[in-house]
């Protein structure tokens, strides 16, 4: 597990940042997870955060951008801890979407396929921009109670997708339009959908 902190120096929102992510780390009795690392000295890093720090990331993943939520963050951590203690990696239906502020690439395609084996088939990707699937059922009713179900996982992970419902079908688009690409959590919240109740029958498009 490792914590970085992209900050500046002379930041209050950075030093506010680094104090409750020190209070957090003490509490879960981490050890040497925590890296900072100054924007301003790092060419590639100032050209693309600037003064829009502190910056949290967890394992390469951003989590936080300005305001640390020190209980959510805890949340997290402990979750990371119990697969990092047991030498696994964390499913990603297990994972929570981080909301993107931008400021991030998209995964490249080589990022994208081994996290694209991760979720059931019928899940393709759309010139590297975008998460598809279609879902099939046998009447209109378990159509509609699938849409629900998936809203509210969308809701509940404050990442929504492009969802279009006609009769006995059901198509779910996903991607971080912030960034106009993908990004884990797009991936995260599809392996989430894989796990909602079987009411009908995937089918991938042609």
């Amino acid at each position: 597990m490792r914590i970085t902190i992209l900050s500046r120096k002379d930041c209050h929102l950075c030093d506010e940042a680094k104090s409750l992510i020190a209070e957090v780390v003490k509490r879960l009795a981490l050890q040497d997870v925590v890296t900072e690392l100054d924007v301003d000295r790092r060419p590639h890093l100032a050209a693309a955060y600037g003064n829009d720090v502190p910056v949290i990331l967890i394992d390469d993943r951003e989590v936080f951008r300005h305001r640390v939520d020190p209980e959510r963050l805890a949340t997290i951590l402990r979750g990371q801890k119990t697969y990092h203690e047991r030498g696994e990696n964390m499913s990603l239906s297990k994972e929570t979407c981080i909301p993107c502020r931008g400021g991030v690439p998209p995964l490249t395609e080589a990022e994208q396929k081994p996290l694209l084996t991760e979720l059931q088939k019928g899940w393709r990707v759309n010139g590297g921009h975008d998460l598809e699937r279609e879902f099939t059922f046998p009447d209109f009713k378990g159509a509609l109670e699938f849409t629900n179900r998936l809203g509210a996982i969308a809701e509940e992970q404050g990442h929504h997708p492009d969802i279009s419902l006609s009769w006995g079908r059901v198509g779910v688009k996903i991607w971080t339009h912030k960034i106009d690409g993908l990004t884990r959590s797009d991936f995260v919240l599809a392996a989430k959908i894989d796990q909602l109740p079987p009411l009908g029958t995937p089918a991938g498009r042609s």
